[in-house]
C-alpha cells in the first residue's frame, strides 16, 4: 500500500499532503490560514516544518479534532489525547510594555510570500537580556514559537481583536 503514513500530532503538514493529496483541501477547509499552502514558497517552508499539532494551534482548533477529521477522511482509527495547550496565553509577570526593544510585523512579509522566521530568529538572538521582542502575525506562528522556546526564550501569545496575534518573547 502506498499510503502507510499514520496521522499523528507530530506528523508534518507536508508529509500528510504528500501521502494523502486529497487532504490538502480538507486541511485548508478546517484551518483556513493554510490556504497559504497554495503558495509554493510557503509550501516548501511552512508545510515542511509545521506539525499538525502546530497547524491546530495556528488554526485555533483542538489538535484532537484536526487529527480525527484527517484520519476519518483516510479511514484511520480515531485519535485521543489529553494534553494541555503548549503555548502561554496568560499575561506573564515578566511582561512590561516599556521593555519592548524590538518588533517585527510579519503580515507584510507573509502577504508578499516571504517567510519571517529567519528575520525573527536573528532579531531574537541579538535581543538584550531582560528585554522583550514583539512579533505580530495573522496566525499563530507555532513553528517559530517552538524554535524560540528551544533557544530558551519565554513567550506570551496575545490574540488581538482583529484575530491576529502578538507574540512577545524574552530571554530572562
Amino acid at each position: 500500500m502506498k499510503n502507510e503514513l499514520i496521522i499523528t500530532p507530530k506528523t508534518k503538514v507536508l508529509q500528510v499532503i504528500e501521502a494523502y493529496p486529497q487532504l490538502e483541501e480538507v486541511l485548508i477547509g478546517y484551518v483556513p490560514a493554510f490556504v497559504k499552502l497554495k503558495n509554493p514558497i510557503l509550501r516548501k517552508t511552512v508545510a515542511r516544518i509545521a506539525t499538525l499539532q502546530q497547524a491546530a494551534a495556528i488554526g485555533n482548533v483542538k489538535v484532537e479534532d484536526l487529527i480525527n477529521k484527517l484520519r476519518a477522511e483516510v479511514g484511520q482509527d480515531l485519535f485521543t489525547q489529553n494534553e494541555n495547550n503548549m503555548y502561554t496565553t496568560e499575561k506573564p509577570e515578566w511582561f512590561d510594555q516599556s521593555l519592548i526593544a524590538g518588533e517585527l510585523d510579519a503580515r507584510p512579509m507573509l502577504a508578499a510570500g516571504e517567510h519571517p522566521v529567519n528575520q525573527a530568529l536573528a532579531d531574537l538572538k541579538s535581543l538584550e537580556s531582560g528585554k522583550i521582542y514583539k512579533l505580530s502575525a495573522p496566525f499563530l506562528p507555532a513553528p517559530l514559537i517552538d524554535k524560540a522556546s528551544s533557544l530558551n526564550f519565554r513567550h506570551w501569545v496575545a490574540k488581538e481583536d482583529d484575530g491576529s496575534f502578538s507574540i512577545y518573547f524574552t530571554n530572562l
